[in-house]
């Protein structure tokens, strides 16, 4: 993408191409992450986790599952942690410490969320990057809850969510510390050259990825330990992970991905299938 001004320096953009991720330290303040995470507790709080508690514990788990995952492109829905039942389907420990992730339309839903996704800051860095008409085409609350907080396997966000040319960046805010002992992103350096590996699709019979992945050595995979307030930006061709969180701290993380609308198609197989399009942050 072309450079067009914006509030990257050059070495920050050319840090980004070369290694397909950038650090930006104290992107959020103090204030900022604070209002993250006590609406997010509301949220919570508001929360009846009877309505979908049944996920994880019906026979028919893929379709419930695909369907509460579809519907959430357009609604703020709550995603459980793997491990936070009992055999018989009831929650180990409190909803709270339960919850993976929360998702898909926080940035279009909610009002805080909305507030810090369509901020001045976040548009200036996508203009930086020559954004010319970009959308947030999802955003997520994840919680990395501590003694459960599942991995996440290596992949690619445009594997995910594909225009045409490919245009996908994540933002990932740290709204805590991410160490190395609480499940931080990991990324090898200059993988995003290598260009996109496989797609996830959705058909009739609901989503899969087109090819198995391919294996990664561990040795290639740095990890990008960030303290609360950074922001990572993670170009859509990169291969990142994160691991289990085995401590005792959780690691909450605000990520949004945002693609381009100015000259690249929408893919119709992407998991995600808008009703109503999503306002542009701009449009230059």
């Amino acid at each position: 993408m072309g450079i067009e001004g914006g509030n990257l320096s050059s070495e920050q953009l050319q840090f980004f191409d070369s290694n397909g991720y950038l650090l930006l330290e104290s992107f959020a303040n103090p204030a900022e992450i604070e209002s993250l995470r006590k609406r997010m507790e509301q949220l919570l709080d508001e929360f009846d986790c009877s309505s979908t508690a049944s996920i994880f514990s019906t026979k028919n788990q893929q379709q419930t599952t695909n369907d509460h995952f579809f519907e959430s492109a357009e609604k703020i829905s709550f995603f459980w942690e793997e491990k936070a039942f009992d055999e018989d389907g009831n929650l180990k420990q409190p909803k709270q410490l339960s919850i993976n992730k929360v998702g898909h339309a926080l940035h279009e839903k909610d009002p805080v969320f909305n507030k810090f996704s369509s901020s001045d800051k976040v548009s200036g860095m996508l203009r930086s990057l020559g954004y010319q008409r970009p959308v947030v085409i999802q955003s997520m609350y994840i919680f990395k809850q501590p003694g459960i907080g599942g991995e996440v396997v290596p992949h690619q966000d445009n594997s995910f969510l594909y225009t045409e040319p490919t245009t996908c960046t994540g933002l990932w805010l740290a709204l805590e510390d991410a160490t190395n002992v609480n499940g931080c992103l990991w990324a090898i350096p200059g993988s995003h050259k290598d260009g996109l590996v496989r797609r996830f699709l959705r058909d009739e019979n609901g989503v899969h990825f087109d090819k198995p992945s391919p294996c990664y050595n561990q040795k290639d995979f740095v990890p990008l330990e960030v303290k609360a307030g950074s922001l990572v930006v993670i170009h859509g061709d990169l291969i990142h992970q994160s691991f289990e969180n085995q401590s005792s701290k959780s690691r909450h993380a605000y990520s949004l991905h945002v693609v381009d609308t100015n000259g690249c198609k929408w893919a119709e197989d992407n998991w995600i299938r808008r009703n109503v399009d999503p306002e542009p942050l701009y449009s230059s």
